[in-house]
């Protein structure tokens, strides 16, 4: 299916009117259950998706209330899911593969919408993008595509040799390394990959790296990405390494670029996914949305810090310069 087409007709699926039963919210408050793994940060979309429920009317507290948890680690997000089942929420919330998979588990009745994964076929959440046909859909927002992306900008630096890292324990790394291992010769990027799944593997990956071993960073597993961000970026700041990010958070802390999803637009549809699944449709009839807006963040000072020198061309394409 065309690509433009189908986010075209998704976007007629969530303004289309709904039948007479539907077009009324119930007037009880309703129940959403948002969870996420990573205890230091915020999933991207989360500030964009409160503003947007209020653009649609709701207000939490009043019309809706969003229960809101961070967890440690995929065991807590399991318990989370658990007892928002036991408590019959409205609707789940789940960012990112960790929670999407712990909500999978918890419930096949609650509907589920979920944001920050790659592949939700592939994932076994849905049977397809168009026709879901389970209680679970949403956007997926976190592309395989975009480790390529990011690490043709590291081409474009001379960063040649690229740091992978990489946690064997996380389902959602294989088709991602497979994928950019893949592109890597056409890139002209040479990978070297290491494998970390807790705080001292990372710490003992940093400090085993020879002397100008790698010359760039990106972080392919999804746990690794949410449960070690900050730490990941200051052993690569300690380390004079750049990190290529999927978030401009991370940039605003001294990562040398992200290139992601605008999680601005993203949290803008996941609220829309919520205001029809509460106005009564079932989530197997609303298709998966994939992202199709992105912004590139640059910081400036960082490459500057590294001596790194930014092509006008790279600066042109950048949405965001940071100085």
């Amino acid at each position: 299916m065309n690509r433009r087409a189908f986010v075209t007709g998704l976007g007629a699926v969530l303004a289309a009117p709904l039948g007479v039963e539907a077009q009324q919210i119930s007037s009880k408050v309703a129940r959403i259950g948002l969870f996420h793994v990573g205890l230091d940060h915020e999933p991207p979309a989360l500030a964009s998706l409160r503003d947007s429920l209020k653009r649609l009317g709701y207000e939490d507290g009043k019309t809706i209330q969003l229960d809101y948890r961070n967890q440690p680690d995929e065991q807590a997000a399991r318990a989370t899911a658990r007892a928002f089942a036991r408590n019959n929420v409205d609707l789940i919330l789940a960012f990112e593969d960790q929670a999407v998979r712990a909500a999978q588990l918890a419930t096949s009745k609650i509907p589920v919408v979920f944001a920050h994964i790659a592949d939700p076929v592939a994932a076994g959440y849905v049977m397809s993008l168009a026709r879901p046909g389970t209680n679970l859909t949403g956007v997926a927002d976190n592309l395989l595509s975009l480790h390529d992306k990011r690490v043709q900008i590291l081409a474009e630096l001379q960063l040649r040799r690229v740091l992978v890292l990489i946690d064997p324990t996380d389902p959602t790394t294989l088709p991602r390394l497979a994928d950019l291992t893949n592109a890597a010769p056409q890139i002209g990027v040479w990978l070297v990959e290491r494998n970390a799944t807790t705080e001292a593997d990372l710490r003992g990956v940093f400090a085993a790296l020879g002397k100008s071993e790698v010359e760039s960073l990106v972080i392919i597993s999804s746990s690794l990405s949410t449960k070690f961000p900050e730490l990941i970026l200051r052993l690569s700041l300690e380390r004079r390494i750049p990190l290529a990010s999927h978030r401009k958070a991370l940039v605003e802390k001294g990562a040398l670029f992200s290139y992601g999803p605008n999680y601005a637009a993203v949290g803008q549809d996941v609220a829309a996914y919520i205001d029809r699944i509460l106005r009564g449709t079932k989530a197997a009839e609303l298709p998966v949305q994939q992202a199709s807006r992105f912004e590139f963040v640059i910081n400036l000072k960082t490459a500057k810090a590294l001596r790194l020198t930014i092509p006008p061309s790279l600066l042109l394409r950048a949405d965001q310069v940071i100085e």
